[in-house]
């Protein structure tokens, strides 16, 4: 029987970690599940809830916050399983997904990373970027509300306009929901750390190009909370900007220019 990882970092999420745990326990049929829940030093009530509600997680508390990757990172040396999934703990869901998911895979093994379709509440399409970051795609996200270029620029990172109805490669894997072969997880040796929040999720779809196609399966959904935090607040906006400087270094190195 196939062995599915799941990993949950969290960061102060007591409105929402039971919310995703029940989804998980209660949709994992026809597979052997382990589940890791990465707490980053949360000052509210998330590790207690896990704690007192799922005993048979494998919970890992932290003694500071040093960001998305470097929290999922911390069981890379713990997992055996054939498939690992990568979640937020603002994500639901109301289907045995993980089973399906794990399936295409297997039934597709030139495949390395699976994501699936990520709806709004109200279930429309979450405006997630789909390609290649580029810097005219991040400004975009910015001045949208100005229309002209902006818009255009978002619509088309996002793929806004676009109907998927068949699995379909994609450039950008949102790390609010990924489903990656353990061993290639492994091979990329997990995040890369130096991204303590975003495109850290664009970043290791980047690299997981080596070991096989990245696919949005949109025959499978899931509902993710999508507060845009970086739009609100400035000190994640500032990390974001950060983060947006270390991804084009990065990549500018490898391919000889700006995207």
């Amino acid at each position: 029987m196939k062995k599915i990882s799941v990993c949950i970092v969290t960061y102060n999420n007591e409105n929402n970690i039971l919310s995703v745990l029940k989804c998980i326990y209660k949709y994992s049929e026809n597979f052997i599940i382990e589940t890791f829940v990465i707490d980053e030093n949360s000052s509210d009530k998330t590790v207690d809830l896990v704690k007192n509600n799922f005993p048979q997680i494998n919970l890992i508390v932290l003694p500071q916050n040093k960001g998305f990757g470097y929290g999922h990172n911390q069981v890379l040396n713990k997992l055996d399983s054939d498939f690992h999934v990568i979640l937020n703990p603002d994500i639901t869901f109301n289907s045995n997904i993980f089973d399906g998911l794990s399936n295409y895979i297997q039934n597709n093994p030139d495949v390395a990373i699976v994501t699936p379709q990520i709806l709004n509440e109200d279930g429309s399409v979450q405006d997630l970027p789909k390609l290649t970051p580029k810097f005219k795609y991040l400004i975009s996200g910015r001045l949208e509300r100005f229309g002209g270029l902006f818009k255009i620029w978002r619509d088309e990172y996002t793929c806004r306009k676009k109907f998927f109805k068949d699995p379909t490669e994609v450039n950008f894997c949102s790390g609010c929901f990924i489903m990656i072969k353990t061993e290639v997880f492994k091979k990329l040796h997990g995040f890369d750390e130096r991204f303590f929040m975003y495109f850290e999720d664009a970043d290791l779809t980047r690299r997981a190009k080596k070991y096989g196609k990245t696919i949005l399966h949109p025959g499978f959904y899931a509902t993710h909370i999508w507060e845009r935090t970086s739009s609100k607040k400035l000190n994640y906006l500032c990390t974001h900007v950060i983060s947006m400087i270390k991804y084009f270094k990065k990549w500018h190195k490898k391919n000889g220019g700006f995207d």
